[in-house]
Order: structure tokens, then C-alpha cells, then sequence
């Protein structure tokens, strides 16, 4: 997964206005506890990161 689609996907659950700020702000525990722009910033990869966000705000199975 691009980045582009990360980010996609983040906005499209989270929504534009609070995408950037919930990506700086929260942390996760399956991304080592760091953020989504910590995880992505060490380089985790992208399918990673949405991974550990599609748990956080439990989406349903077809959203993974």
C-alpha cells in the first residue's frame, strides 16, 4: 500500500479535519507505541500502520 492510500483511508475514517492532528497525537500499541507519523517517520511500512489503525478503530473486516 502507497502512502497516498494510507492516508486515504485514515481521512475517509477519521475525516479531513481531524486526520493529521489523530495521527500526531494518538498512540498505538501494535505500532510499538508511536504514532501513525512516528511509525511511518522509522519507517514502518504503510500496510503495517493501517493495520494497527483498522484495530484501533475496529473496523469491520472488509475495511482491512
Amino acid at each position: 500500500m502507497r502512502e497516498q492510500e494510507l492516508w486515504r483511508r485514515i481521512h475517509a475514517h477519521i475525516g479531513p479535519a481531524l486526520a493529521s492532528t489523530w495521527s500526531r497525537d494518538v498512540v498505538l500499541g501494535e505500532l510499538d507505541n508511536r504514532t501513525v507519523r512516528e511509525a511511518l517517520d522509522a519507517g514502518v511500512p504503510t500496510q503495517q500502520v493501517w493495520r494497527a489503525v483498522w484495530a484501533f478503530l475496529e473496523l469491520p473486516a472488509s475495511e482491512r
